[in-house]
């Protein structure tokens, strides 16, 4: 299964590429819209990840060039901004799933191979499923604040979260997995 990751954090879709590679993904990734697209016609993936908020773009504008290229891909739009509307903008746009951040693995490969929550026999590699939604929220903060530089009104803003409800998190130890 060729995976084509379209997500413009760097860092995550590094770690995105190595989960996924473990559940037998051969991963590519772009950081942007232009690259996702040459990457889309030169690899021909059968499933792409793509985030929704790609640095100044929006991965909603994407669904239907990448449709076009890869009408029978299984494309799963992934975003850290979840609300009904994009979700039914993407499915709409021909997207098969819509996962919100943070995702855990073993959710991220259902949604990725087209299978429904009642079939739990996939061959997932527990190693990967271990970290609870605590510990993900935690990770998740994490990276938005120091993609902020560490300023912590902005990362608030991005994640939609009062400043103060934020700071409160960032004072508790972090969860282990």
């Amino acid at each position: 299964m060729k995976l084509l990751i379209i997500e413009d954090d760097i860092n995550l879709a590094n770690t995105l590429a190595r989960g996924l590679t473990k559940q037998g993904f051969n991963c590519e990734k772009a950081h942007d819209s232009h690259n996702a697209l040459l990457v889309a016609k030169t690899f021909l993936p059968t499933h792409i990840l793509l985030d929704m908020k790609l640095a100044d773009d929006n991965g909603l504008t994407l669904i239907s060039p990448l449709r076009n290229i890869l009408p029978n891909s299984h494309l799963v739009l992934l975003t850290g901004f979840a609300s009904i509307a994009t979700a039914v903008e993407a499915m709409r746009l021909g997207a098969n799933d819509y996962l919100t951040k943070p995702v855990d693995m073993l959710t991220l490969v259902k949604a990725l191979k087209g299978v429904s929550d009642a079939i739990s026999d996939l061959p997932v590699d527990p190693a990967t499923t271990v970290m609870s939604t605590e510990r993900l929220q935690w990770e998740h903060i994490q990276q938005v604040l120091h993609s902020n530089q560490g300023n912590v009104s902005a990362t608030a803003r991005q994640l939609n979260m009062h400043r103060r409800t934020l700071q409160r998190k960032l004072q508790k130890k972090p969860v282990q997995k």
